[in-house]
């Protein structure tokens, strides 16, 4: 076999022209490149665990919007004119952009557990249309994230829920994690975000802090993924102590995190795209539920914020960071 390298300068125009006739993934990420790069690489992972050859049976093209979902409308508009032969995406916004632009076949990550958005899906057993993917189980473990920080701080009081306010779901989900809290007898102090600001972000947690609160709960979603960074920064400055869903906040310096495993579905969601492109319907292939929920504990930030994290706590721990 002749090594890519050794091709001679007349043969690789042809060799371009071959890779473009490559079925092309279409990943969307309304996050930042650096806040998608573990699932674009789980992704890929899945693919190769299944024999297939980035270049040579197919193509990926990964964009990322930063955060603005103007930018990832545009995104999506310019895969579906290459054409794109499926779309990749994490998030319900990214999902519901994708299936009112086209009916090309979609792979969405961290759909709702539940049908609750006609837009997406029809059932999780028969989603219909060109929708199928993984639901993550956002919001619905939110009760159990604030009994992690109530048993770790035993005089919390006040809570901050962080989450967009721009988009309905993740207003609702919001709105969910106020619920639960105000459930276990904790005031709720709301952070709305519309926009990637990190200088409001900041403003903000200043206040959260001058209200009391000393732990925020952080709902997911492409803009507070995208400040992950800006978020557990800012809180521990603050003295704050931060839960989110996702492994990366507690490795960025949130206190704990606690959610179904991103990768391991982007890993499980390549035999849909593969299914997809060998000719099945998407509408065929049932929304599946995630298998791997993993708990993180910083122990590094809880001795920044003078916390100690209980056995019982730590015993249950995926992942102990020290």
């Amino acid at each position: 076999m002749i090594a890519r390298r050794a091709l001679p300068l007349l043969l690789l125009p042809a060799l371009a022209t071959a890779q473009r006739r490559l079925p092309v993934v279409g990943f969307v990420g309304f996050a930042s490149e650096d806040g998608d790069r573990l699932t674009v690489e789980a992704f890929r992972e899945g693919m190769r665990a299944q024999s297939q050859v980035e270049g040579v049976g197919w193509l990926l093209d990964n964009r990322h919007a930063d955060g603005d979902a103007a930018r990832g409308a545009a995104i999506i508009q310019e895969m579906i004119a290459l054409p794109v032969a499926v779309f990749i995406v994490p998030g319900p916004a990214a999902a519901r952009a994708v299936r009112r632009a086209t009916t090309i076949p979609l792979v969405a990550i961290g759909l709702p557990p539940v049908q609750s958005d006609p837009d997406l899906f029809a059932s999780l057993a028969r989603p219909g249309g060109s929708v199928t993917g993984f639901a993550s189980f956002g919001e619905e473990m939110s009760a159990k994230r604030i009994e992690f920080l109530r048993e770790t701080i035993p005089a919390l009081s006040a809570i901050g829920v962080m989450h967009n306010a721009a988009d309905p779901t993740f207003d609702a989900w919001g709105r969910l994690s106020e619920a639960s809290a105000r459930a276990q007898g904790l005031r709720v102090l709301r952070l709305p975000l519309t926009q990637r600001d990190p200088v409001a972000l900041a403003a903000g947690m200043r206040a959260l802090r001058q209200e009391g609160a000393q732990a925020l709960v952080v709902v997911r979603d492409f803009l507070t993924s995208s400040l992950i960074e800006d978020i557990t920064a800012t809180a521990l400055a603050e003295g704050i102590a931060v839960i989110g869903d996702q492994a990366r906040f507690a490795h960025a310096g949130a206190l704990f995190s606690y959610g179904a495993n991103l990768p391991d579905l982007f890993r499980r969601a390549a035999g849909y795209v593969i299914r997809i492109l060998r000719g099945e319907k998407p509408g065929d292939l049932p929304v599946q539920l995630p298998t791997a929920i993993e708990f993180v504990v910083n122990l590094r930030t809880a001795r920044a914020l003078g916390l100690t994290v209980p056995h019982p706590i730590l015993a249950r721990a995926d992942e102990v960071i020290e």
